[in-house]
């Protein structure tokens, strides 16, 4: 006998989304001053959620100058606990609101709302609560004995975790007495326009946060902006070169948080259940949208066969479907271009030789849906093992000692995460030591928690963020 799960929605009665949204700048939503707007759309459905302005160079300017105001009028003047007790009420408004934030972020992102309602949303109020405590801190942060502010800081966030983001980008610069101009992506700009409402409801004074719309076009034009003191961005690889080209010569400072091809070390002597549980947490979660995912699952050949069985029958439970619905697992691909992208690079390794093997899955006649993918008999010269997919596909490779692991684990561009399942807390030393990644998960994947430094080496960027460390990045 089976049993069905029986639908379980959430209410959208919570959510309350305008026709159409201006710019929030100076603590005012405005008009656009040279602007165009543009549509954002739920990717479950392909529905037309509201039109959001295409920010301008004129916005662009109107923005910075009112960070530039509240920063040199208002903010940098504040004592450290004074800032705290607005990081403090910011919070705790994220938590009063958390359940509006959830549906609306999942509505907009295509993200499962257990994962919007259960990770993104309580992350992001800790990260208000731990940055909160550091406010009058500072000088105890290992930074120097009397830090200082940078100034003005421009921030471009990602589409994968929009609220969680800008909670990372947010919460640390006004700890440390910045002010900032931040720009969501095109594809997920709701939440951080439902911030704005938050930062009113804080009595957060005008202009100490500015929140503009648009694409690439207006990210270029805040990076580029001479008023801006420190860019803030997480994102692609290819547009962190590019924003480091930008600032070249000039004495902003950069953080870059980048892309990533992590790899996911099974050796034999692992649990094997617990791995498994490791490796769909690491590469299916938030539908593989995610700079850290276990992209790459290295295991050791001895218990490779074992592995797979093991995968593939728990592959087999995974809910792909409507993301309000609380059962699901895998919710929708962000973007037909993201689902396009995520396409063509598992067509190629088709095309190269690998073993391509999905659950039965049954796409709905609308929206934006990958199924969970597993590609087998990998070599690490295929694309699939040393692009970054973005999207719910594992590169699946074998290796037979654990010199061999980490030579293969480290062959790649990236170094942003990796991680190693082993029952032997020496081996996990040892791996660690090795591993040229900024994060290593020992016996888990994709755990996050604002203490914590997080970054990555080589192609995967520039500094930390979270943390004591990341306060670095904040200060002068």
């Amino acid at each position: 006998m089976t049993f069905d799960y029986a639908p379980a929605p959430e209410s959208t009665a919570v959510v309350d989304i305008a026709p159409s949204y201006g710019l929030f700048i100076g603590g005012d939503f405005v008009e656009s001053l040279d602007g165009s707007v543009f549509d954002t759309v739920n990717p479950a459905t392909e529905e037309v959620l509201s039109k959001v302005t295409q920010a301008g160079t004129a916005d662009v300017d109107r923005a910075v100058r009112a960070a530039r105001a509240a920063y040199e009028g208002v903010w940098s003047h504040l004592p450290g606990r004074e800032r705290g007790k607005y990081l403090f009420r910011i919070a705790r408004i994220l938590q009063e609101r958390a359940r509006e934030f959830a549906v609306l972020e999942s509505i907009d992102n295509g993200k499962p709302i257990k994962e919007s309602r259960d990770v993104d949303i309580p992350l992001a109020a800790a990260h208000f609560f731990y940055h909160a405590g550091w406010a009058d801190k500072l000088s105890y942060a290992g930074h120097g004995p009397a830090p200082k502010p940078l100034g003005v800081v421009g921030q471009v966030i990602p589409w994968n975790f929009p609220l969680l983001m800008l909670a990372w980008k947010i919460a640390p610069a006004l700890a440390c007495g910045n002010t900032v101009v931040l720009k969501p992506a095109e594809t997920t700009p709701l939440t951080a326009l439902l911030f704005a409402d938050v930062c009113r409801q804080a009595d957060l004074p005008a202009g100490v946060v500015n929140i503009i719309t648009g694409d690439g076009d207006t990210g270029r034009a805040l990076v580029e902006h001479p008023g801006i003191d420190k860019v803030a961005f997480t994102g692609s690889t290819e547009v962190g070169k590019a924003i480091a080209r930008a600032v070249a010569g000039t004495p902003k400072r950069v953080t870059l948080e980048l892309g990533g091809k992590a790899a996911n070390i099974v050796f034999d002597d692992a649990p094997i259940d617990q791995a498994v549980e490791g490796i769909v947490n690491g590469i299916f979660f938030n539908q593989g949208h995610v700079c850290c995912a276990g992209s790459r699952l290295l295991v050791q050949e001895s218990v490779a066969e074992e592995v797979l069985v093991a995968l593939r029958r728990r592959l087999l439970t995974l809910r792909v479907g409507d993301p309000l619905d609380k059962n699901t697992d895998v919710g929708a691909i962000n973007s037909a271009a993201q689902l396009s992208r995520i396409c063509e690079i598992s067509d190629s390794g088709d095309a190269e030789g690998a073993v391509r093997w999905s659950p039965p899955f049954s796409q709905p006649d609308k929206g934006f849906w990958f199924p969970p993918t597993v590609f087998t008999e990998v070599a690490p010269a295929h694309r699939i093992a040393r692009e970054e997919v973005f999207g719910p596909v594992l590169a699946v490779l074998t290796f037979r000692t654990p010199d061999e692991a980490i030579e293969k684990a480290n062959n790649t561009p990236y170094g942003l995460s990796a991680g190693v399942w082993t029952e032997k807390g020496s081996r996990i030393l040892w791996a660690a030591d090795r591993l040229r990644a900024g994060v290593v998960w020992a016996n888990t994947f994709n755990r996050f928690d604002p203490t914590s430094p997080f970054g990555g080496f080589k192609e995967s960027g520039w500094g930390r963020e979270g943390g004591r460390h990341g306060l670095e990045g904040y200060l002068r």
